[in-house]
């Protein structure tokens, strides 16, 4: 603990009398995020779209922070190491985007307040009015907050799965966990959302994009926020809390030692360490003697530069299995210049020449990927890092990249890595099958 005892800052224009104050340490592994005197690291932007932020010009850009700036001089102070706004004007909004992370922040409001926190700078965490007085029972209000109230109608975590909220006049306290754009949040201790995907609110029809800054919403009644503290996620970590949902309910496929199990031209892919590396020259695809219809499959994969490979689905044993299994799901170094200029149907978790995956999701070269595909019937949904990029019907599929795919209707088959000459890595390889 350490006292303040700055009486007057002037910081990015705006003007903050702060009183003697205490401003707590964070807890280990967490960075302060607000540090209990002025605006550092924070400024203005109200209910915006990212896109068209990143749209404008550099002039644009300026002329919107300096307006966005003089609102918030108006709304914003803080006082006694707390953030304090009138339920006015812009957000408070991160300098700094975060990706994957972990935040814990307190607030406190008052009766009929509507605010909130929006994630990647979307919303939102639900802060509102929970008693009948608060006016917004008919819309969720009586359910607490918490809920992700701008996912869709009947969507996972809209509604939190618990009452949680202190009465007025007491702290509340978030923990919020986002990786990908699966979001857990705990208010006051009680979990009231657990991994529920966070819509795109400006494009439902594209995923939540991948970092974007916090901000803190202001809405309808004075609301104090304090003990702001973040601590930014890594891949390994990452992984391992996207596997946990439903682990039990998976078999091993891959035993990390040999390919006991698989078939077709195994020798010259390599395993050590519990790792599968495949050939730098040829390959050919591999599968399990197994065969299977609907399952959802599991597993890490890291990418060299220039990488390649694929997923075989429904593999009937010999062949392309681009054309002649349920499709090939490419793994692929999206971020290679040789493949700036593909077809769409070509990139990473493409069902390949049928239906292209949303891009920008992969971890860096180097890093361990976590990815999930599930296959149910004639439907396909590829899950990386997190974030669905792909979630198709390949029934519906009436026009392909040149070839057509004559397997796409199969029913089953085996599941397999398609090698096409490059070191791409998979570990950790599990599979459920569905009913």
């Amino acid at each position: 603990m350490r006292k303040i005892t700055v009486p007057l800052l002037l910081l990015c224009g705006l003007s903050v009398l702060l009183p003697l104050a205490e401003a707590a340490d964070p807890p280990e592994g967490f960075t302060s995020i607000f540090n209990g005197k002025d605006l550092t690291g924070w400024h203005g932007m109200g209910h915006f779209n990212p896109n068209k932020l990143n749209q404008m010009s550099a002039e644009d850009r300026a002329k919107k922070h300096a307006a966005d700036l003089e609102n918030a001089k108006k709304h914003w102070t803080v006082e006694n190491s707390e953030l304090v706004n009138d339920g006015k004007g812009v957000y408070l909004t991160t300098d700094k985007s975060y990706g994957d992370m972990e935040l814990l922040i307190d607030y406190k409001t008052v009766a009929k307040a509507d605010s909130g926190i929006y994630l990647r700078a979307s919303p939102q965490v639900q802060i509102w009015d929970y008693t009948k007085a608060g006016g917004k029972w008919g819309i969720g209000a009586d359910k607490g907050s918490g809920g992700l109230w701008n996912n869709s109608k009947g969507a996972p975590g809209k509604d939190p799965s618990v009452l949680a909220d202190k009465p007025f006049g007491e702290w509340n306290s978030f923990r919020i966990l986002q990786v990908g754009d699966r979001t857990s949040v705990w208010l006051n201790g009680k979990q009231v959302i657990d991994m529920a995907p966070m819509e795109n609110y400006w494009n439902r029809k594209v995923p939540l994009q991948r970092s974007g800054p916090i901000q803190l919403q202001t809405h309808g009644g004075e609301i104090r926020w304090k003990n702001i503290a973040i601590r930014e996620i890594k891949a390994e970590e990452a992984n391992k809390l996207l596997s946990k949902a439903g682990e039990a309910e998976f078999t091993s496929i891959f035993n990390g030692k040999d390919l006991s199990g698989w078939a077709g031209p195994i020798g010259p892919y390599q395993v050590k360490d519990g790792v599968l590396t495949c050939p730098k020259r040829g390959g050919g695809t591999i599968y399990t003697k197994k065969i299977y219809s609907d399952f959802v499959v599991r597993f890490e994969f890291k990418m060299p530069r220039g990488g390649n490979n694929g997923l075989a689905i429904r593999y009937p044993g010999k062949g392309d299995t681009a054309y002649v299994g349920m499709c090939e799901l490419q793994v692929l170094d999206n971020s290679a210049k040789g493949y700036a200029k593909l077809d769409p149907r070509q990139y990473h978790g493409s069902a390949y020449g049928m239906a292209a995956a949303h891009r920008g999701y992969q971890r860096p070269l180097g890093e361990w990927n976590y990815q999930q595909v599930t296959v149910q019937g004639s439907k396909i949904r590829v899950e990386l890092n997190g974030t669905t990029i792909l979630d198709t019907d390949l029934g519906k599929v009436t026009k392909f990249m040149g070839r057509k795919v004559g397997g796409k209707d199969r029913k089953e088959g085996h599941f397999g890595f398609a090698g096409h000459g490059s070191p791409v890595q998979y570990r950790n390889v599990r599979i459920k099958t569905l009913k």
